[in-house]
């Protein structure tokens, strides 16, 4: 048997990385990585969401990768107060919440929102 401890990172298929990065740097706070030949990643704690452009998918890579298609659930440790306060300074729509979820390890309170690729974002506090 496997025991997985946790995740090290996930792959976005998008249409633009640049507007991605743009994005998760603005809204999320995350840090725009370079590494390897000229990829980039969106970092943040010790996980990170690696980006693969539409039509310029690196080798393996899920067999019917598509922009728009991840619903991501991110934990924060920002109240949902200020979360808030933080979307609507940037114009974000929020499609839901705040409304209490089910996390991983319990009760959460989350709100949810699309990024640039129609993606469906959910940040969270445990509650």
């Amino acid at each position: 048997m496997i025991i997985i401890d946790s995740l090290d990172h996930l792959v976005l298929t998008v249409a633009s990385i640049e507007k991605t990065c743009a994005f998760y740097s603005a809204v999320l706070g995350m840090e725009v990585e370079r590494f390897g030949e000229g990829r980039k990643a969106l970092k943040f704690g010790n996980q990170k969401i690696n980006l693969h452009e539409v039509g310029k998918e690196f080798e393996p890579k899920a067999a019917r990768p598509t922009a728009g298609s991840g619903d991501l659930c991110l934990i924060s440790m920002t109240p949902m107060s200020k979360i808030m306060k933080h979307l609507q300074s940037l114009d974000v729509k929020v499609e839901d919440g705040p409304i209490q979820r089910t996390g991983a390890v319990g009760p959460i309170m989350s709100v949810y929102f699309r990024d640039p690729d129609a993606n469906l974002i959910e940040v969270s506090n445990y509650l």
